[in-house]
């Protein structure tokens, strides 16, 4: 039976290259929680750190935008980032969840610099928090070893780990739980294949949703 316990809720996703593409968690996340009920609204801006989303500065890489029931808006020329704060004061949500990841774990390093991922995540919760909504934060997925990100299955484990230790106030969703290393292909050694996008999506849906219906 489908958990409803995010029926009726505003849902705010922000996220990072996962999100970018049709195909990637700005579909299958958006979709998955809308299954459950909740009213989504999903923006995605490729390479971003959590300080990108605190300040309208111009953006090259990319956005990507969706709504309720409606499709995706892509925009690839040069434009804005989006202010999160912004992004709370326009839908009001009930839970804003994060997806921002990859970009900080400095795959490819011989360490990862822990106080600036700490730096960063606080940087954000601490604002989000501060309008009085909760968040959750959802940690990075396994990857392929190797080029042309680096991604490792070790420092992958290393990041999940810490990010868990940092992001408080809000909850988080380790993704490493819902596959083995390597379970789930990719397309570039970071990115997801379609399929795997629609598992990954799924599982953070019902993750969500679990934690709301604990916290009632």
């Amino acid at each position: 039976m489908m958990n409803m316990a995010l029926a009726g809720l505003v849902v705010l996703v922000i996220g990072d290259s996962q999100m970018v593409g049709q195909h990637y968690l700005l579909t299958n996340t958006h979709d998955a929680l809308t299954r459950q009920g909740a009213i989504v609204h999903s923006y995605g801006m490729c390479g971003t750190v959590p300080w990108d989303w605190l300040t309208a500065v111009p953006i090259t890489c990319g956005r990507l935008e969706r709504h309720e029931n409606g499709q995706a808006v892509i925009d690839m020329k040069p434009a804005l980032r989006w202010s999160v704060l912004d992004l709370i004061d326009k839908h009001h949500p009930n839970l804003v969840v994060i997806e921002l990841s990859d970009a900080m774990a400095e795959f490819g390093a011989d360490e990862m610099s822990r106080r600036w991922v700490s730096n960063e995540v606080q940087s954000l919760t601490s604002r989000i928090t501060a309008r009085n909504v909760p968040c959750t934060w959802v940690g990075p997925v396994w990857g392929a070893e190797g080029a042309p990100y680096y991604k490792s299955a070790l420092r992958v484990k290393e990041y999940a780990q810490f990010l868990a230790q940092s992001v408080a106030p809000c909850r988080f969703i380790d993704s490493t739980a819902f596959a083995q290393p390597g379970e789930w292909p990719t397309v570039d050694g970071e990115h997801l294949t379609q399929a795997g996008y629609r598992q990954w999506g799924q599982d953070i849906a019902t993750a969500l949703g679990s934690q709301v219906a604990a916290k009632r």
